[in-house]
C-alpha cells in the first residue's frame, strides 16, 4: 500500500474517531470539567509514553514559547469543557454543528494573526453560517436548554479558532505531537484543582470510558491525524475534517436515538455547506 493511500486511511480513521468523541458527553454522566480532566489525564500519559519511546525532543526553545504554549493549553481546556457542556445541554448534533462554525471565527481572526486581508465574500459566508445556527435553535431564550447548548457550542468554536491559529504559528517550530502533549499537560494542571473542589464519585464504568476517551479517542487519534499529514496536504486534511460533525451526527442517531428536526437538518446543511465551500475556496486560493 502506497504511503499516500495509507496516510489517507489514517486521516479518515482519525476524523471518524474525532466525531465519535462527542458522544462521550452523553455516555458519561460526570460534569464536563471532570470529563475533560479525565480525558487529558489519560491522553497526557499516553502521549508522554509515545514521545519517550520515539525519543522526541521535548525541550521548548524560549520562555516566550513556554508561556504561549501554556496559554494554548488553557484555551484547549476551555474549548473541550464548553464543547461537552454544549452537548450536555442540547444534543450531540447541535454540539458538533455549532463547533463546526470555527472556520468563520478563523476568517475574522486571521488578519490579526497573519496580517491577511479580510474579504467581502468571507463576511457574507459568516452571516450565512450563523443564519444556519439560528435554524438549529428551536426557541431562542435563555431559559431554553437548547439555546444554552448552542451558546456553549459557539464558545467552543471561538476558543478552537484561537487555538487553531496559534497551532498554525507554532507547528513550524515544533512537531504537532509535542505541542499536543504540552497543551494537554497544561490543561491537566489547570483542571486538576476542580477534582478536589467537586469531589466526583467515579464508577468503574466512568474510569473505563475516560480511559477510552483519553487514549483511543484523543492520544491515538491525534497521533494518526498528525502522522497522516506527512503524505497528505493540509488542504486535503481540511476537507476530510469537514466530515467530523457528519460522522458524529449519524452515530448519535443510531446509538443515542437523537432524531434531527427539519429545522436542524436545514440549519446543519447550511452550516456544513458554507464550511465545506470555504475550505475548498481557501485551497484554491493557496494553490494560486
Amino acid at each position: 500500500m502506497g504511503n499516500k493511500k495509507s496516510s489517507l486511511i489514517q486521516l479518515h480513521i482519525a476524523v471518524f474517531l474525532f466525531g465519535v468523541s462527542g458522544l462521550f458527553g452523553k455516555f458519561l454522566t460526570q460534569p464536563s470539567i471532570i470529563i475533560v480532566l479525565g480525558r487529558v489525564f489519560f491522553s497526557s500519559i499516553f502521549l508522554y509514553i509515545g514521545l519517550t519511546i520515539t525519543k522526541e525532543n521535548l525541550k521548548l526553545k524560549s520562555r516566550k514559547d513556554i508561556l504561549i504554549i501554556a496559554f494554548m493549553g488553557v484555551i484547549l481546556a476551555i474549548h473541550w469543557c464548553t464543547f461537552f457542556q454544549g452537548i450536555k445541554f442540547s444534543t450531540v448534533a447541535i454540539g458538533l454543528l455549532t463547533f463546526s462554525t470555527f472556520p468563520v471565527f478563523v476568517t475574522f481572526m486571521e488578519p490579526f494573526f497573519f496580517e491577511e486581508k479580510l474579504k467581502k465574500e468571507d463576511i457574507i459566508l459568516a452571516f450565512i453560517t450563523f443564519a444556519g445556527v439560528t435554524f438549529v435553535i428551536p426557541d431562542f431564550h435563555m431559559g431554553n436548554e437548547m439555546t444554552i447548548g448552542v451558546i456553549y457550542g459557539i464558545l467552543s468554536s471561538l476558543s478552537y479558532a484561537v487555538l487553531s491559529l496559534l497551532n498554525r504559528k507554532y507547528v513550524k517550530e515544533y512537531k504537532g505531537v509535542v505541542i499536543a502533549f504540552y497543551e494537554q499537560l497544561v490543561s491537566l494542571a489547570v483542571l486538576l484543582p476542580f477534582f478536589f473542589i467537586m469531589e466526583p464519585v467515579l464508577t468503574k464504568k466512568d474510569i473505563f470510558l475516560l480511559l477510552l476517551l483519553g487514549t483511543v479517542f484523543t492520544g491515538i487519534t491525534h497521533t494518526l491525524f498528525i502522522n497522516s499529514l506527512k503524505d497528505i496536504k493540509t488542504q486535503t486534511a481540511g476537507i476530510v475534517s469537514s466530515l467530523e460533525p457528519l460522522y458524529g451526527i449519524l452515530l448519535s442517531i443510531f446509538l443515542l436515538n437523537e432524531i434531527l428536526s427539519i429545522k436542524e437538518i436545514i440549519g446543519g446543511t447550511i452550516i456544513l455547506g458554507t464550511v465545506f465551500y470555504s475550505t475548498i475556496k481557501n485551497i484554491k486560493n493557496e494553490n494560486k
